[in-house]
């Protein structure tokens, strides 16, 4: 049974933005005939993957779920923030911040953002 995913309104705003560089990038490639993707639409692709990954099984594998003390869940302070992987051996890697919650059922998206 796949959870249901809330966003938080930063989480919401970097995830519309990443979506629309990665747009704009592949227009670019289009009208120049390019075919490498770029970057930028291949960090999208990634983050897509793993918030599909996360809905479907929080712990799994390649997500590399822990537990992330350095961020508080916004829903009460003493339940935990878990961190999932979307990239790995990478300069700035992406993670995204998530928690259970608010209710059964639900994982709330807390941040999309390079590894500190």
């Amino acid at each position: 049974m796949p959870f249901t995913l809330v966003w938080l309104e930063g989480a919401t705003d970097t995830f519309h933005e990443l979506e629309a560089a990665a747009q704009k990038s592949l227009d670019n490639r289009q009208k120049s005939r390019k075919s490498k993707a770029s970057r930028q639409e291949g960090l999208f692709k990634q983050i897509v993957k793993c918030v599909v990954l996360l809905q479907e099984n929080p712990r799994h594998p390649g997500l590399n779920t822990h537990e992330y003390d350095s961020i508080e869940n916004p829903y009460d302070s003493k339940t935990k923030v878990f961190e999932a992987y979307v990239q790995s051996r990478t300069p700035g890697a992406y993670r995204i911040f998530w928690c259970y919650g608010p209710r059964k059922g639900e994982i709330t998206i807390i941040a999309i953002t390079p590894h500190p």
